[in-house]
């Protein structure tokens, strides 16, 4: 079933990068039966497969199998991949009816699907490494996309920091597998300490590179520049799908690396932790900051998410249950909530070709169901109750407080709240100025007033679905989030040895 998943969409998108396809209708009606039928393998493939059973699919030498296999981690993940690919997916039927080359957008958009279900349902670092940088090839076209010098300069941009953090992972990689028992993911670790004798000092550095150079994916100070030179260049269901999973590909790659090949005792109190989370800590407060001077719409959108993604780097960092619930919480709340703001700009902006933010008073009045989306998922993000982003907040600063670090512990916390401070900063001014506009503004041609008339012009219907299911989910997951935190916790004690999460 997980290969089943995997292969579907790959293969429907190779076939649609082939010549032909020239009738819309028919590669919309092709693309949306694909992405139904591999959701429908990915949900089969959550619920069928057996925990922690591999499938060995080929081998590329005789002690590195390329396998899969279903654990808690991977469930999660791949059911957060499916969420939003499919709402993305939905979206961009209406978004991309203008655009040029939208055969090649929605062969690259399933390839990339299939590829995270496989990164998703890697079974071993060799596995998840082929995936890992397939993934940033296929996900290359999509953000040249429009084929702008802009684009693709944040293309090659793109590749670059990619690769180079990619070549970090692999050079730990090769030190992992001299001191391993297996590279096959397993709780705990799988260092052989009989080996480790006067070998510290070396496999911590092969910790930290691997850390180091799967944060490059995740937005990670100083290396997250990639980040806000692509997202904005991209069509907006592509930005929404880099910023709500394809960053989290980097933080599956530091929970593996961190809870499953190192473990958390070899790591603990160590030089790695502390000079990672000093790097985290920075990264929350400079992309909360330059998202407040960023005039540029989804630019502003993608310093936030550089902040974001390294809140749930914290809570991996810190190496305690409530930490790791809240990373997970996280991880699953950021990406509805990052993917609907990118898709409310992407409104936006195909209604009225407004980019900046300093453009958009009034524009309540004109699109209010995309203004009202956009105000959840806002909220969500500051962390005000009853959203998600209040949920998993909570876990992180409850995470700080019990990390028991006599720094970092404190300032975590400090920080969590100066970052949710300053996200509020660059994100309610925007709707406060869309339903309250204030005198001055500028309704119909000719008319200036404190309550002008305006006719609506809302997005397209499947736009808005897309929006609102989004919406709906931030809000319901954070008044009933009761299951889906029996589930982190149940996964963060069994990586805790049994510790309540």
């Amino acid at each position: 079933m997980i290969v089943a998943s995997i292969l579907v969409p790959v293969c429907a998108g190779l076939l649609l990068l082939l010549p032909g396809w020239k009738n819309r209708k028919n590669l919309c009606i092709y693309t949306a039966v694909i992405l139904a039928l591999s959701g429908v393998l990915a949900v089969a493939a959550l619920f069928v497969t057996k925990d922690n059973v591999p499938v060995t699919v080929f081998s590329l030498t005789r002690n590195l199998p390329v396998l899969f296999k279903a654990d808690g981690i991977s469930r999660f993940f791949a059911a957060v991949t499916t969420v939003v690919w499919l709402a993305a997916g939905l979206y961009s039927f209406s978004y991309m009816s203008r655009e040029k080359r939208e055969k090649g957008y929605y062969g690259f958009y399933l390839i990339v699907y299939g590829i995270l279900l496989g990164l998703d349902f890697a079974g071993n670092i060799i596995t998840f490494y082929v995936f890992y940088e397939l993934m940033t090839l296929a996900s290359l076209p999509l953000v040249m996309h429009t084929r702008t010098r802009e684009a693709v300069l944040a293309g090659l941009k793109y590749l670059f920091f990619s690769l180079a953090g990619a070549y970090m992972v692999l050079f730990g990689i090769y030190f992992l597998n001299r001191y391993a028992n297996t590279l096959t993911f397993t709780a705990g670790g799988v260092l052989d300490m009989s080996l480790l004798e006067g070998k510290g000092g070396l496999l911590l550095t092969a910790a930290f590179l691997m850390l180091f150079g799967f944060g490059v994916k995740a937005g990670m100070y100083p290396m997250h520049v990639w980040l806000t030179a692509a997202h904005p260049v991209a069509p907006a269901p592509a930005s929404a799908a880099l910023s709500g999973v394809i960053v989290k590909a980097g933080v599956l790659g530091v929970v593996r690396t961190v809870y499953f090949l190192f473990g958390t005792e070899f790591i603990r109190g160590t030089w790695v932790q502390k000079t990672w989370l000093a790097l985290i800590l920075v990264t929350i407060l400079t992309g909360s900051a330059m998202a407040c001077r960023e005039k540029a719409l989804k630019k502003r959108l993608a310093y936030s998410t550089v902040s974001q993604v390294s809140y749930i780097l914290l809570g991996i960092a810190l190496l305690t249950p409530q930490g790791f619930v809240g990373a997970l919480l996280h991880t699953g709340s950021h990406a509805l909530m990052k993917c609907g703001l990118f898709l409310t700009a992407g409104a936006i902006i195909r209604k009225t070709g407004k980019t900046r933010v300093d453009e958009l008073a009034g524009i309540g009045k004109k699109m209010p169901a995309t203004m009202w989306c956009f105000l959840v998922f806002s909220l969500s993000l500051i962390g005000m109750p009853p959203f998600a982003g209040f949920v998993s907040k909570w876990y992180l600063g409850l995470g700080c407080m019990e990390s028991g670090l006599p720094v970092y512990g404190v300032l975590g916390a400090v920080i969590l709240l100066v970052s949710a401070m300053l996200t509020a900063l660059y994100l309610l001014p925007i709707a406060v100025k869309g339903f309250l506009p204030g005198k001055g503004y500028r309704g119909q041609p000719g008319e200036v007033s404190d309550e002008p008339a305006v006719k609506r012009e809302e997005a397209p219907l499947l736009m808005c679905i897309s929006m609102a299911v989004l919406a709906l989910a931030v809000l319901l997951l954070g008044m009933f989030p009761g299951k889906i935190l029996e589930s982190c916790g149940s996964m963060a004690g069994i990586l805790f040895k049994g510790v309540a999460g």
